[in-house]
């Protein structure tokens, strides 16, 4: 146990930096009168959607598929009410985008297939992004010189690390999907690919805290 003065303080870093990647969410339906006829349907139309997405190569970072759910849709009112009077399919897929120079089109493209609805995209940055480790060193530089600017003013220095906790590194907080809900039902008359969306990345903002006491010498305070 030593006695030497402790100086404890809080060390932050905000940083506001670019997003990496951009997810969207894809949602294929069909709706037949026939169970087998409406997972034909589905079948077909997330083959076309997947194809679509595949055929942008290493633009897509990430793809898979989410779920799958056949459900029956009931009559309700009349003398029929409870008979099944179609089948619905949906399948969720899910997507990472790391080429923002394609997203645009891609978003667009996907809203213009038959009976598909595109959600985003959702802005962020990687798990292992360097901006993480980046705040985290800024915010350690800024409890030392905290310290140091404390101690200084006591009239001694710092000798020594006593403890240094990590707060914890959070992403931005605020709601940072910034984008389009699309969905379209297009019959066989439509021609033509629709243009690309203009789609705006939003600015994502990185946080980070430690807490630390360093040993000191003894202040000046006469």
């Amino acid at each position: 146990m030593t006695d030497a003065p402790l100086i404890g303080v809080r060390g932050e870093a905000v940083l506001e930096v670019e997003p990496e990647i951009a997810r969207l969410s894809v949602h294929v339906q069909s709706q037949e009168r026939d169970r087998r006829t409406a997972l034909e349907r589905l079948t077909e139309r997330n083959q076309a959607a997947l194809d679509l997405i595949r055929s942008y190569g290493d633009a897509i970072e990430k793809l898979d598929t989410g779920g799958l759910s056949i459900t029956p849709r009931l009559r309700y009112g009349g003398r029929k009410e409870g008979e099944i009077r179609a089948y619905q399919g949906t399948v969720w897929i899910r997507l990472v985008v790391a080429d923002f120079a394609v997203l645009g089109e891609l978003v667009t493209r996907l809203g213009d297939l038959e009976r598909t609805f595109v959600h985003g995209p959702d802005w962020g940055l990687r798990r292992d992004s360097e901006v993480y480790k980046r705040a985290a060193r800024q915010a350690a530089h800024e409890a030392v010189e905290r310290a140091r600017s404390y101690a200084e003013a006591l009239g001694s220095r710092l000798t020594g690390l006593v403890e240094l906790a990590d707060e914890g590194l959070t992403g931005d907080t605020r709601p940072h999907t910034e984008g389009v809900s699309l969905m379209a039902a297009r019959g066989a008359a439509d021609a033509g690919e629709p243009p690309p969306i203009d789609l705006e990345p939003a600015t994502q903002i990185v946080r980070a805290a430690v807490e630390a006491r360093f040993t000191a010498t003894a202040p000046e305070l006469g």
